[in-house]
């Protein structure tokens, strides 16, 4: 389970990010539960933060050395 404040990676784009809520999407009558990931990109100009939405299972966790974030022990 991916939880809030976890980084995570899109399977598909390959795009990093935080995961700050959850969402959901009816599909063909099928409810999907989504996550909603700030995007960690040290592209964006003045700060600015973009967000992703997408179906649960496109995400999985991302290694602590692509999310830029450093784990102290």
């Amino acid at each position: 389970m991916l939880n809030i404040g976890d980084y995570v990676r899109h399977q598909i784009t390959g795009q990093i990010g935080q995961v700050i809520g959850y969402g959901h999407q009816i599909l063909q009558g099928v409810y999907l539960t989504t996550l909603k990931v700030r995007a960690s990109n040290n592209d964006l100009i003045d700060n600015q933060s973009r967000f992703i939405e997408d179906v649960y299972s496109e995400w999985v966790l991302a290694e602590p050395t692509e999310s830029g974030v450093v784990l102290q022990a």
